[in-house]
């Protein structure tokens, strides 16, 4: 080869060579200096089925699985998008990019820039996991199921893709996590709500709220994030059972404040203040001496309550049943829920307080009863009723006369009398007295014949001996029966028995033994009895 073509040739591989140089040189200079970490701005350059091809201004392009986009209907070639720069090449020559970890990392940037501890925060709950809940606030942040009151919203699909306002209650930075709580921020806003409730609120004010609970002494009425109670005193004028007779769990309904304590945060409301109290006009409605119709609503051993209407109840004493007849109950006569007719007695407006009367309904019997009845007459009656104290002889309709156990014998001691009568018997008797103001008669049995008690004086005079059948033994003697109906007492220190003797050892029921008459009482109706000198 000639020395001019050598020449030549050799300046063609120099300008060769120095081409390639200022080409590599350019190319270097037009790449973009980006560090593993950053986060890039590319440009979608295709969008397949399962990866979108992001080119961020390298030497090759990056591909970012479509899953990673919220909403991948929406992207387009042309979009620019900001995506997280995981390696500058993989296997294939590829640059490795993250949407999510570039959504995450500025997400976790906005958040110790802009957030503290305690802070309020709006996100979305976009998984459920072990312990709780994952929650969408720019990162993923925990939510622990002990604070997510999320019993609201329904089962775990309801509450998915929800968006609720939360508090952080933990920044983690170390580890880069978030920890939520709804609880907290509910709790918060409760107490704002109730502040808010208690600035402007005033006695009288109607309120609408929800009940919450109800118990055996009331219901628990949410007004504007405020419990109030409810008592069951102050539900209905009248008479309840239980508060769930007029309230349930979850209903609306529209309360009178009745009182308030702002420090304490606490409401007493009221639901009958709403309507006019009834005894306000109790007086004109309920007049001495009128005849009314009311309601059986509760039986009580000293007397019934009679619901007149709604709220207004009268009380019939038991003294107030009967003329006569003494009732141990109310229930004898009248039962729950029976409809009577009473008298008005006595109406006290300011104490609430109405007397009712039955008895009033009928002539009073006792009226001339002292012109009806004479003392000392004998007449017949049936036996109404027997008592440890005597028995009761039912003299007319509404007139029960009273045979005391002390007018039943001269002689004979009765210890019940319903050990000698029956009730229902036919009896005769006698008048002993007549009381028309306190409604007594007093009659007797015994006065049908002469006081024997001057005859046992003559017969038993003191000396006598005379044999009799034992018929009742006591600490302190022995009573002796001597004649028919007719008992004495051996006094203890008149048995005539040793120092360390016992009457019920030495004695007994229905023994017969000799006893000496000491004295007869005319008066007492008594006699005392001795056997130490026998």
């Amino acid at each position: 080869m000639r020395e001019e073509d050598i020449r030549l040739s050799s300046l063609h591989e120099k300008e060769e060579s120095f081409g390639k140089e200022a080409l590599a040189q350019a190319y270097e200079k037009s790449i973009i200096k980006m560090e593993i970490g950053q986060i890039l701005k590319g440009r979608i350059v295709e969008i397949t089925a399962k990866s979108v091809l992001i080119d961020i201004g390298y030497k090759s392009e990056g591909l970012v699985p479509l899953g990673e986009f919220t909403n991948p209907k929406e992207l387009k070639v042309g979009d620019e998008v900001e995506v997280f720069l995981e390696a500058k090449e993989n296997d294939d020559g590829m640059v490795v990019l993250s949407k999510e970890r570039a959504e995450r990392s500025q997400g976790w940037e906005n958040i110790i820039s802009n957030f503290r501890e305690g802070d309020k925060i709006e996100g979305t709950i976009s998984k459920k996991v072990k312990g709780g809940f994952m929650v969408d606030i720019g990162l993923d942040a925990f939510l622990p199921a002990s604070l997510a009151m999320l019993r609201e919203f329904g089962g775990p699909n309801s509450i998915l893709s929800k968006k609720l306002m939360f508090k952080i209650v933990k920044i983690s930075k170390p580890r880069k996590n978030v920890v939520l709580s709804r609880k907290d921020f509910l709790a918060e806003e409760r107490e704002v709500s109730k502040k808010k409730v208690f600035d402007t609120l005033k006695k009288g004010d109607l309120l609408k709220g929800i009940v919450k609970n109800i118990t055996d002494f009331g219901a628990f009425v949410d007004v504007g994030g405020v419990i109030g109670l409810l008592h069951i005193t102050d539900m209905s004028w009248g008479r309840i059972a239980h508060p769930s007779d007029v309230v349930s769990i979850g209903s609306e309904i529209e309360v009178v404040v009745l009182d308030f304590d702002k420090e304490k945060m606490k409401i007493s409301l009221g639901l009958k203040q709403k309507t006019e109290n009834p005894w306000d006009k109790v007086d004109e409605k309920y007049k001495s001496g009128e005849k009314v119709k009311g309601k059986v609503v509760n039986l009580m051993p000293y007397g019934a309550f009679i619901e007149l209407e709604k709220g207004v109840e009268g009380l019939v004493h038991i003294s107030e049943l009967s003329w006569s007849k003494k009732h141990e109950h109310p229930s004898e006569l009248l039962t729950l829920g029976q409809i009577v007719e009473v008298m008005v007695l006595d109406t006290d407006k300011s104490s609430r307080k109405i007397s009712l009367g039955v008895k009033q309904l009928e002539k009073d019997p006792w009226k001339g009863i002292e012109k009806k009845y004479n003392v000392g007459e004998k007449i017949k009656g049936k036996i109404s009723s027997i008592t440890d104290y005597g028995i009761f002889v039912e003299l007319d309709k509404g007139i029960d006369g009273l045979v005391h156990v002390s007018d039943i014998s001269w002689t004979k001691k009765i210890a019940n009398p319903k050990d000698v009568f029956k009730k229902g018997d036919d009896l005769e008797v006698i008048v002993l007295s007549v009381d028309e103001k306190n409604r007594r008669v007093a009659l007797g049995i015994k006065q049908l014949e002469p006081d024997p008690w001057d005859e046992i004086s003559t017969k038993f005079a003191p000396g006598i001996v005379a044999k009799g059948k034992i018929t009742n033994i006591t600490n302190f003697g022995v009573f002796v029966e001597i004649d028919k109906d007719l008992e004495g007492l051996l006094h203890v220190s008149e048995a005539g028995m040793a120092p360390d003797e016992k009457l019920d050892l030495k004695f007994k029921v229905g023994d017969e033994i000799d006893v000496r008459v000491l004295r007869v009482d005319g008066v007492q109706k008594k006699i005392a009895l001795s056997r130490k000198d026998l």
